[in-house]
């Protein structure tokens, strides 16, 4: 799990939830006013649909999916993979029979297909196109499914908007309605306040899903592609480097600058 993401929601919910409390607490109502499922069916509904209509069917099935990946901790460890690469260097100087054979203790499946391609006899530039390739498009996969949020994040203020101008209609329908007396008995007061209940609350939801929700799940998946795209570029400089058979100090030397200066491997191999 992601601890941080976990944090981060609990305590954002937290600070807006006690705000919300405090502000209502000589209210009848109490934090229930900030309840309103009309003003959440234009906010939410709104937006799904604005978003169903924007990206592909597939796309957007995939939000589910990246909720996950979100508040999944990062497997991926840079310093791992580069001791792996390094071990790997050594058998790789023995020669391809030797590196076929080690193919199996390989952990990472981008760092195997790149053995697999130097053991299947592919030139350096090739290696280095195919494996360059694989990143660019994956990483466009993934932004695309981070665009999502970011739409969504982006029209979620938009329907609160809309909201608000459903709120304003029925205030001034209803100041018209009572200044002609046509209040069918009920307080025109009462009437225009929940009416401009309904559009502040619908603002109120789409500034929160837009900046508790939408906006920080995108800037997540784009900090988690742009650290893939490190990794994935590591361990394609690493597949370079063994299929030169260069010697495994210089293939940890060269690999370090990948990482942070306090991650750097500096044990004898």
């Amino acid at each position: 799990m992601d601890i941080a993401t976990i944090i981060g929601i609990f305590l954002g919910v937290g600070l807006v939830g006690t705000a919300m409390v405090q502000a209502t607490v000589n209210l009848s109502g109490g934090i229930l006013t900030f309840v309103e499922p009309a003003s959440l069916m234009i906010v939410l509904g709104g937006t799904i649909a604005a978003t169903a209509i924007a990206f592909p069917l597939a796309e957007v099935m995939r939000l589910v999916a990246n909720l996950k990946a979100v508040f999944s901790g990062e497997k991926v460890k840079n310093a791992l993979i580069l001791e792996e690469i390094v071990e790997m260097a050594a058998v790789a100087r023995k020669g391809t029979v030797d590196l076929e054979k080690s193919l199996g203790e390989a952990k990472t499946p981008f760092f195997k297909d790149g053995l697999q391609m130097i053991v299947d006899g592919l030139a350096e530039d090739d290696i280095r196109y195919i494996l360059e390739t694989r990143v660019d498009n994956r990483a466009l996969r993934e932004q695309a499914e981070a665009n999502v949020f970011r739409t969504m994040g982006t029209m979620a203020p938009a329907f609160g908007m809309v909201g608000t101008l459903v709120g304003l209609v029925a205030m001034l329908y209803g100041m018209a309605q009572a200044s002609a007396g046509a209040g069918g008995g009920k307080d025109p007061a009462a009437a225009l306040g929940q009416a401009m209940g309904l559009a502040l609350i619908t603002t109120l939801y789409g500034a929160l899903f837009a900046n508790l929700l939408f906006n920080p799940i995108a800037t997540k998946l784009k900090s988690r592609i742009e650290k893939r795209n490190i990794s994935q570029n590591m361990i394609i400089e690493g597949v370079v480097l063994l299929k030169k058979k260069k010697h495994p100090l210089l293939v940890r030397e060269h690999l370090n600058s990948f990482l942070p200066p306090k991650e750097w491997k500096r044990e004898e191999v």
